[in-house]
């Protein structure tokens, strides 16, 4: 399991103030704003200089994958990364646009895989058959990060078992690239708090936020800011926005303040040890999912 790794591309800094919009479903309300980097790619798009060179195998999911997502993408097109490019859950979410053998396919990054080196990636079996035959086992590819990718659905939150006024931890699905910053407002109001991304993808905040209900502020790494108000403290339950990161389903007005910057912290545990623990141990140690893989070995700030 060898590779090259994209892991710590830049994001490019300098923004331009522009907005995503208000958008209301399930009773919750939302704002957004959008900033869009000078010189970026356009939406789709990979991200210029980002193509690497490597390896592709295939693997069966099992399990949580170790971004947490509590079920794989409709399609099963996904990857698993190496530990370098996985790079402590930063690149969850975000898609790779993989060209193979057979053609390419575009996969949603939700896993890490432990045993493979930079530029060594591990797709789906649906996404590896869109390269090659399975019964390959192992191919050369190339692969580079997608910008501003079409979103399968508006925003979801789901907040972690576990969680309580004293310990908070927020997952967000359906956020297209890879989040730079989540931050939680309680009812009573008063300042964000700052959570910090943990190897599972959580976004946690160790003392907690309070009972809820939060307005809970996403920053992706393209500058979209979203803001999303009456989240619940609803541990285990998927919460639906209505929401889009950006795009469908939003309009634009000027932003009013740049995004909070990108999180500069993260808790202790790492995903290794994240995957050592049973389903039971790691959610009563507020540490991730459980191991989550069978491989395939080769037969070779907005006002609202």
């Amino acid at each position: 399991m060898l590779g090259l790794g994209f892991g710590g591309i830049a994001v490019v800094a300098a923004v331009v103030a522009l907005a995503v919009g208000m958008s209301q479903a399930m009773g919750t309300r939302a704002c957004a704003a959008v900033l869009s980097a000078a010189g970026a790619a356009q939406p789709g798009q990979a991200q210029q200089g980002a193509e690497v060179s490597g390896i592709a195998t295939h693997y069966v999911l099992q399990g949580l994958p170790n971004c947490s997502y509590p079920s794989p993408p409709a399609d099963g097109l996904f990857v698993a990364l190496s530990p370098g490019e996985y790079d402590s859950a930063a690149a969850c979410g975000g898609y790779l646009e993989v060209q193979g053998p057979d053609g390419s396919v575009r996969v949603e990054v939700i896993d890490q895989c432990p045993g493979c080196g930079d530029g060594h990636i591990d797709l789906s079996e649906t996404a590896f058959s869109a390269l090659a035959p399975l019964n390959q086992g192992l191919i050369n590819v190339t692969y580079e990060p997608l910008v501003n990718p079409s979103l399968p659905g508006p925003i979801s939150l789901l907040v972690k078992q576990g969680s309580s006024p004293y310990w908070l931890a927020l997952l967000a699905m359906n956020t297209g690239n890879p989040l730079a910053s989540v931050q939680v407002q309680s009812a009573s109001g008063g300042g964000w708090y700052n959570l910090a991304q943990a190897s599972y993808n959580y976004w946690v905040a160790q003392s907690g936020a309070g009972a809820g209900p939060f307005t809970v502020r996403l920053t992706d790494t393209q500058g979209h800011v979203v803001t999303v108000q009456d989240v619940a403290l609803n541990p285990g339950v998927v919460q639906g926005t209505g929401t889009w990161m950006y795009g469908a389903g939003t309009t634009t007005e000027l932003a009013s303040t740049p995004p909070p910057a990108p999180h500069t912290s993260r808790p202790v545990a790492s995903a290794t040890s994240a995957q050592a623990l049973s389903g039971r141990a790691a959610d009563e140690l507020n540490t991730g999912p459980g191991p989550s893989r069978l491989a395939s070995p080769p037969s070779a700030s907005p006002t609202c």
